[in-house]
């Protein structure tokens, strides 16, 4: 009997797709939306975390649309949230009202919530 060969490949590797994102990629589509973006760094100052505690406590923890109880740390499904009502978009004064945030849990923010902001991009982008 003879040995059987392995043959070379026909196909080459596929490259990477417009708008597709592996699963690890994550991090890459952050870097991207931090360069084009530059008001996503006001998400991590002592300022925003302050104003996203004090939503919390003003509607004691508990998600403005679904009526659950956020008491977990992320990435819980129960875990709070703080939402922009309307959608800021690098406005400072939209960004920083206290009257534009509410507190959702993370189940509702990145699931309904995130569905009905690619449904509406005209408001999603104003």
């Amino acid at each position: 009997m003879s040995k059987l060969h392995r043959l070379k490949a026909n196909v080459a590797p596929l490259g990477p797709r417009v708008g597709f994102l592996a699963p690890g990629d994550e991090k890459d589509r952050d870097r991207v939306r931090r360069a084009t973006q530059p008001w996503r760094a006001w998400y991590n100052t002592r300022r925003w975390k302050d104003l996203a505690q004090a939503v919390f406590v003003r509607d004691r923890y508990t998600c403005q649309r679904s009526g659950v109880i956020c008491i977990s740390k992320s990435p819980a499904p129960d875990s709070p949230v703080a939402h922009h009502k309307t959608p800021h978009q690098g406005d400072p004064k939209l960004f920083w009202d206290i009257d534009n945030i509410q507190t959702v849990s993370k189940a509702e923010h990145d699931g309904p919530i995130q569905r009905e902001e690619r449904r509406n991009p005209a408001d999603r982008w104003r």
